[in-house]
């Protein structure tokens, strides 16, 4: 069954959302919903807390610019210059005062892969370390050598809006937003399971230095 707007009201309302649930039903019914990751980044911007587990790539909100000139090269995308200037915007939540709360856990292969080059990931990895830095954010790192587990099926987000969570997968050609309930909280044990095999903050901090300087 589908999710009414009259219902979506309600549920806004009685679990202080702001608005989540009416917003995303207008979103569908406008018929926008195979656009998942621009309704993403609506929730993304209003959300006081983020939780991010990337297996392939630096999180964008964490990007530099020439990173993520590298991926967009590499992905044929049609019209890079704006690709690079939405993505440039999006970094604004993170600078929003008060800030989310974001936890983030990175696979080890994030780290060293060269994405556009040595010089790219050096000044890139560099940024990261300095976002370690601020307080309302938390950036740990699971190691290659924990073999599998349970972030190997892929990268997503939780995003909390209110009190309510709503989770994003990435997928090629486009990503979904997780709403159902049952479904969201998978993703939220999913990544408590993450958390367990990664690596402390400073021990993360440190393998992000090292890594770091071999690109030097």
């Amino acid at each position: 069954m589908k999710l009414q707007l009259k219902h979506a009201k309600i549920l806004d309302r009685e679990w202080d959302t702001g608005g989540l649930f009416t917003f995303l039903v207008g979103f569908a019914i406008a018929g926008h919903n195979t656009e998942w990751f621009k309704a993403h980044a609506e929730m993304e911007l209003r959300a006081g807390e983020l939780r991010i587990w990337e297996l392939s790539c630096i999180p964008g909100l964490f990007q530099t610019e020439d990173y993520a000139r590298a991926l967009f090269e590499s992905g044929n995308s049609p019209d890079i210059e704006t690709g690079i200037a939405n993505r440039m915007k999006r970094q604004e939540v993170l600078n929003r005062k008060p800030g989310p709360i974001t936890r983030v856990f990175l696979d080890q292969g994030v780290l060293d892969q060269p994405v556009g080059g040595r010089d790219v990931m050096r000044a890139q990895l560099a940024v990261l370390l300095e976002w370690t830095r601020h307080p309302n954010i938390t950036i740990r790192v699971v190691p290659r050598s924990v073999g599998a587990h349970m972030g190997r099926d892929g990268s997503f987000k939780i995003m909390t809006v209110g009190n309510a969570d709503i989770a994003y997968t990435e997928a090629c050609g486009g990503g979904r937003l997780v709403m159902d309930a049952d479904e969201v909280r998978s993703f939220r044990l999913r990544f408590d399971r993450i958390s367990d095999r990664a690596l402390p903050v400073d021990a993360s901090i440190d393998l992000i230095k090292r890594v770091m300087e071999e690109f030097s």
